[in-house]
């Protein structure tokens, strides 16, 4: 039912009328609300590099550095929790595949730091007359070698993302790989190979992060990192 006014010429006033068959108005409409989510991934690729930075450089410095306890501060502080929220917010928002890497290396890191904490008594159940046997060192050795079959199917999973990442990872088993076969047999080759291409992945790793982070609302044109995608996504 509607209203009207209509005007009479002759007596110039106005009279309501009333139609009956006119449709209701229609009811006001909500607009939805549009939520913007961060990009978590950045986050997760700092903490990545940070932690691989630090046991890299205390591995190249482990002569003047005998105690490299500092990397349980960024491995599990650091490391280990950031990127563990990192993934869940990566499968909050339905990537699956950063959900699964940065969820595993937050429990890399976890472990890899739990490795220093006396509490955990690894060091001790290999110790005889306050020597650590060389069981010890194999048994990291296997570690190190079970997590860099694991980077190795992640690559192999990130050939068609970006170059920062696979040269994260390639390096990374690089670096895993020296580091076990240190671990087996004690050569200090190849720790410093290790240690070496390990900083090398963390800079890949920062590269990848800054190139999400330094973004056009955030710094100038000429700063700005391109993500160097590997392969087009029809491909």
């Amino acid at each position: 039912m509607s209203v009207a006014e209509k005007e009479n010429p002759r007596d110039n006033y106005y009279v309501q009328t009333v139609n009956m068959d006119a449709p209701p108005p229609p009811a006001p409409q909500m607009q939805p609300f549009q939520r913007t989510y961060g990009n978590p991934a950045p986050l997760g690729m700092m903490a990545y590099g940070t932690v691989f930075l630090c046991s890299s450089v205390l591995t190249l410095a482990s002569k003047s550095v005998g105690q490299p306890n500092l990397v349980l501060v960024f491995a599990t502080f650091y490391g280990g929790i950031s990127q563990t929220l990192v993934g869940m917010w990566e499968m909050f928002l339905g990537n699956t595949f950063s959900a699964t890497v940065f969820t595993t290396y937050g429990g890399f890191n976890l472990s890899f730091g739990a490795l220093y904490l006396p509490q955990i008594g690894l060091a001790a159940a290999y110790t005889v007359d306050g020597v650590v046997g060389q069981e010890f060192y194999n048994a990291i050795g296997i570690y190190l070698a079970i997590w860099d079959l694991i980077t190795f199917l992640f690559l192999l999973g990130a050939i068609r993302t970006t170059a920062p990442i696979v040269v994260t990872l390639g390096f990374t088993v690089c670096a895993l790989t020296c580091l076990s076969i240190n671990a087996f047999t004690g050569n200090p080759h190849f720790a410093t190979a290790g240690g070496a291409l390990g900083i090398i992945a963390s800079f890949g790793a920062y590269y990848g992060a800054l190139s999400l982070f330094w973004t056009q609302q955030t710094t100038f044109s000429f700063i700005r990192l391109p993500p160097l995608i590997t392969a087009p996504s029809n491909v």
